[in-house]
């Protein structure tokens, strides 16, 4: 009997590979799907790809399941950040589950000068990317960071990685980006406020920093996030 349940397990994934259950994921298994004993389920950890697992055990506080053959290889997404100042909670989490769907390496919430949200609980957003992976197919999770000031990240940012980042003062002007050469990237959202001058300035003097408007309109950020990670994709991503 075939099941569409997905889970991320954070276990190792192979030919005959046992895999214990948390209390968490038995009682979702076993009392919120109802599974049982030979139903399959697809395990995936970010590692291992994706696999079809069998139930052997089924229980209300663990359980175990066999797996039995891979499905996919692991899947990677384009090496792309996703740095954007947090927002109102549930719009924040919009963005780490588009981030997740869309494909993207790693999430960097970022405290800008006009942020106006100065603490995240990065367990929670990272048990949200882990949630929207389950459900839009991903066999990689990537990893929220801690959240970390808009000038200490520059200080440290490679000198390989190109950036993107969404300029709302530059509304009405074309889109004009790179040919695609392999190289690693991210896309920066500013706060509800925009970048402040000195922001805008700083990274505008980035030798690989693309500044780029999204549309005729000022966008939302989490609608940003989303607009920009579209134009990312099917220009310089894994879309085309």
């Amino acid at each position: 009997m075939a099941s569409t349940v997905r889970l991320y397990v954070d276990h190792p994934l192979g030919q005959g590979q046992s895999v214990p259950l948390s209390q968490p994921q038995a009682h979702y298994l076993f009392g919120v799907m109802r599974l049982t004993v030979g139903v399959s389920v697809e395990l995936f950890n970010g590692q291992d790809g994706e696999w079809r697992a069998e139930v052997v055990e089924a229980g209300k506080r663990g359980g175990a399941l066999d797996c039995v053959e891979q499905l996919r290889p692991l899947q990677m997404p384009p090496d792309l950040w996703l740095c954007f100042a947090p927002v109102k909670k549930a719009r924040t989490d919009f963005i780490v589950e588009k981030a997740v769907e869309m494909g993207v390496r790693r999430i960097q919430p970022m405290q800008t000068l006009h942020t106006n949200s100065e603490r995240i609980r990065q367990d929670r957003l990272q048990a949200h990317a882990v949630e929207a992976a389950e459900q839009c197919g991903a066999t990689f999770v990537p990893d929220v960071a801690e959240l970390i000031r808009m000038d200490r990240l520059l200080d440290q940012w490679p000198a390989d990685r190109r950036l993107l980042f969404c300029d709302e003062t530059a509304a009405g002007q074309g889109l004009s980006l790179p040919d695609r050469d392999g190289s690693p990237w991210a896309i920066l959202i500013g706060p509800e406020g925009g970048f402040a001058e000195a922001e805008r300035a700083r990274l505008s003097r980035l030798p690989l920093a693309h500044p780029v408007a999204l549309g005729p309109r000022i966008l939302r950020a989490d609608t940003a996030a989303v607009a920009a990670l579209t134009l990312w994709q099917s220009r310089l991503g894994d879309w085309t």
